[in-house]
């Protein structure tokens, strides 16, 4: 026989799980805004072609 359908959002026991919930990561952290560090890369790869470019253009 089938087991009785949950309502959603109701989780289902766990059978034979002994681990205990575990906290959720507060928001912030260094990855809060991932584009902020792709912006930064991207614009320390321009400065760094642009340097080059510069030279081969001032030979």
């Amino acid at each position: 026989m089938s087991e009785p359908l949950r309502p959603p959002g109701e989780t289902p026991a766990a059978e034979g799980s002994t681990a205990e919930a575990h906290q959720e990561r507060p928001d912030g952290g260094i990855w809060e805004h991932p584009r902020i560090w792709v912006a930064l890369i991207a614009i320390g790869c321009l400065l760094f072609a642009a340097f080059f470019l510069v030279r081969m253009v001032t030979l």
